[in-house]
């Protein structure tokens, strides 16, 4: 009952409401955007090019996941939001590794409105790779003497298709800071989590169909939707797992008056790279098919082919390296001692220093290897219940990988935004407490 007069006091704060409306009427831009076709593509072999477009295995489900649906249309919109987050991770890394760009993302929201400006500067040329990149693929794909023909593989047409996929892209981009400004959540991951659920309705009438055909056994369906939402849960209570690090704050005088030293705690997230191992280990599995196409190296597509032994230890290998890669640049453990040391602030039982540094790096060496776990685990699900089940993948693809991770997280992130708005109402939240990280 308590969710419930929630959602109804939602509507009771004005400008809560207001993002929220614009926020789906966004939504529905992106979706129509992704049933555009791109000028020059031919109509009448779309069906087949989506047939075969599934039998690409994980490439294709990758990029659809980026693109929401829309590269299956060869839509304005068919690079999506990957572009820009492609531009956001670069920025990202670069801030770290460049002392120059690490000032300026330190000067406060000036600084970091400089960061996003070079940030879209980075996505144009980006967008022109990966869309030239596309229709070069788009033209192997159709040279098969079965394949559809859908568009010329001559310089003019190659011209549009990409200006097409580029304009499309930036439009997306623009979108996503429009959602982020003026909406409710993350912009570029509310228009991938839609790009994913829009996909979800589909899938369950495929196999509703199938079942009636006796194609796949009823008793398989119960069992999906079970492992469904355990997986939901699974991945809802990993994400909002911490391991909470006491922290005690030394005195102050101020004057003649004296604060005394408090006492509370330094959260570490169990999953704190969060979808980022997934998505690079995604993105690195695409290679092989790549270095296939050069001559003499077809080897690398029959290694990894069928999602074989060779495919599952790269896969796990990657996440885990990504997991502590990431957690590390973002989160070293000397650089959050120093942070404590220089506030005066102090772990009970440990020197300040290098013994806090120590200390931190053991509590994140370990909860980081259990998170790194978990996401192999939820990346492989799909994998193992379509060998489980003798069921084709992209019909099983919704139980977990990078798809759930994102949708949960959004979810999880847009619900806490909304519940920040409600108890500065002096509404109730959505649940007793708050949302908030559990121990």
């Amino acid at each position: 009952m308590q969710i419930l007069e929630s959602f109804r006091n939602i509507f009771k704060i004005k400008e809560l409401s207001h993002r929220i409306f614009f926020t789906l009427a966004i939504l529905l831009v992106f979706r129509l955007g992704s049933h555009v076709l791109l000028p020059g593509v031919d109509e009448s072999g779309m069906k087949r090019f989506q047939e075969m477009g599934e039998q690409l295995g994980p490439v294709w489900y990758f990029l659809q996941i980026f693109s929401g649906g829309a590269l299956a249309n060869l839509a304005v919109f068919s690079l999506g939001i990957m572009p820009y987050i492609t531009s956001s991770i670069i920025m990202q890394l670069m801030t770290k590794v460049s002392a120059n760009l690490e000032a300026i993302a330190k000067e406060g929201p000036s600084g970091q409105r400089k960061i996003s400006q070079y940030t879209r500067y980075l996505t144009v040329p980006i967008c022109v790779v990966q869309g030239f990149f596309a229709v070069r693929q788009l033209n192997v794909l159709q040279s098969g003497p079965n394949a559809p023909q859908l568009v010329s593989g001559g310089f003019g047409s190659t011209l549009t298709l990409v200006i097409g996929m580029t304009a499309g892209a930036l439009f997306v981009m623009w979108l996503g800071e429009q959602i982020t400004e003026r909406g409710i959540g993350n912009g570029a991951s509310v228009l991938i989590m839609a790009g994913i659920l829009d996909r979800m309705p589909g899938i369950i009438l495929m196999l509703i169909e199938k079942s009636r055909t006796q194609e796949v056994a009823a008793d398989a369906i119960v069992l999906m939707g079970v492992l469904y939402v355990g997986a939901i849960a699974a991945t809802v209570f990993v994400t909002q797992a911490q391991r909470r690090i006491p922290v005690q704050h030394a005195k102050h005088f101020r004057g003649r008056r004296v604060w005394m030293g408090s006492r509370n705690y330094l959260p570490l997230r169990v999953n704190t790279s969060g979808v980022m191992p997934v998505i690079f280990a995604s993105s690195l599995l695409t290679v092989p098919s790549m270095l296939a196409m050069v001559p003499g190296l077809g080897f690398m597509n029959e290694l990894f082919a069928g999602r074989g032994f060779f495919y599952m230890a790269g896969y796990i290998a990657m996440i885990f390296f990504f997991a502590y890669f990431w957690t590390y640049l973002f989160f070293p453990p000397h650089e959050m001692a120093n942070n404590l040391k220089e506030y005066g602030s102090f772990v009970p039982g440990i020197r300040p220093g290098e013994n806090t540094s120590s200390y931190l790096n053991g509590i994140l060496s370990r909860i980081t290897l259990a998170g790194a776990a978990f996401l192999c685990m939820i990346a492989l699900l799909p994998d193992l219940v379509s060998a489980w089940l003798g069921l084709q993948r992209f019909l099983v693809a919704f139980l977990g990988g990078t798809g759930i991770l994102i949708v949960v997280g959004v979810c999880l992130d847009v619900a806490q935004k909304m519940e920040s708005y409600l108890l500065m109402h002096q509404y109730e939240g959505f649940v007793a407490g708050g949302i908030r990280g559990r121990r």
